[in-house]
């Protein structure tokens, strides 16, 4: 009896014990090693072993050379213009992107092809050629400059403007598949429950497309932080005032100043990682909650 009692303790024992998971589970796909191997090797050589390149020789100057370089007024102020400008560029992309996608996507009108083809002009033109484009237009004798009671060009505005027309497309390529992919009954069963179009808009499409919006966000502040042949021929270039911190590295190296321009380089790295770090983090959150909601 107590064999059979001891027995059954085993048994339940072994029988509850839970089973081993794999440490990855098995894909349907072979050539995970390979592609694996592959995508570290291209990360490196493209990515990581040209920005190791540049902090390694700006942490050769020491920590008090780089601070003071960096501290610089004219460095804070090309910072602070181009981070900052960048920044509300990729906010009034992200909203205004956000329309032209739902226009392109929901809607169907005469030359509706011709806008979505235009959206992509910024990928294919090269930068100098909008720079001059840009310059021409908002000029004070411009086509736009002179019907406008203020300048835009040579000015921070005119910063501005380049970073909007170049930072545009991004939100919009990234919103419209994942607004082609909404489902409209939901729509319509906020509909059929009273909701007005207002609250559907904001409490069954934004959720949705909010991870989106987010990384077209990132990716027109990232263009728009390093831009640099859009932005010199409207900017003016003014120390102080319109020049941004792209410039500012170019004459660095124009001077010979390695230093200097890495110095300044490492500093936009880290600001720029910093940002986009948070804006993922962001991201992830709001991806997680959606899941969470469904």
């Amino acid at each position: 009896m107590a064999s059979s009692e001891f027995g059954g303790t085993a048994v339940s024992r072994v029988a509850t014990r839970a089973p081993r998971r794999p440490f990855r589970a098995p894909s349907a796909l072979p050539g995970f090693g390979l592609a694996y191997g592959f995508t570290w090797l291209y990360l490196g050589l493209i990515i990581l072993i040209p920005l190791g390149a540049v902090v390694l020789w700006a942490g050769s100057l020491g920590p008090a050379r780089l601070l003071a370089i960096a501290t610089e007024p004219r460095t804070l102020a090309a910072l602070k213009l181009s981070f900052g400008l960048s920044l509300a560029a990729a906010a009034l992309n992200a909203v205004f992107g956000l329309l032209l996608a739902w226009v392109l996507t929901r809607y169907d009108f005469p030359g509706r092809r011709l806008v979505d083809a235009a959206v992509d002009l910024p990928f294919a033109l090269p930068t100098a050629v909008a720079g001059i484009a840009l310059s021409a237009i908002y000029a004070p004798n411009g086509w736009v400059g002179a019907l406008v009671p203020f300048k835009i060009a040579y000015t921070p505005l005119g910063v501005f403007v380049a970073l909007v027309f170049i930072g545009l497309p991004f939100v919009v390529r990234t919103v419209q598949p994942v607004l082609a992919d909404v489902d409209q009954a939901l729509e319509e069963a906020a509909a059929t429950l009273g909701a007005g179009r207002a609250r559907t808009v904001f409490s069954v499409v934004l959720p949705i497309l909010g991870p989106a919006l987010l990384t077209g966000f990132a990716l027109a502040f990232a263009r728009a932080v390093g831009e640099y042949g859009s932005v010199i021929f409207i900017a003016g270039n003014i120390p102080y005032v319109s020049e941004i911190a792209p410039l500012l590295i170019v004459m660095r190296l124009e001077e010979f100043d390695y230093a200097g321009a890495t110095a300044i380089a490492t500093a936009m790295l880290a600001l720029s990682f910093a940002i986009l770090l948070l804006v993922n983090l962001i991201e992830a959150w709001s991806r997680r909650r959606l899941g969470h909601g469904r």
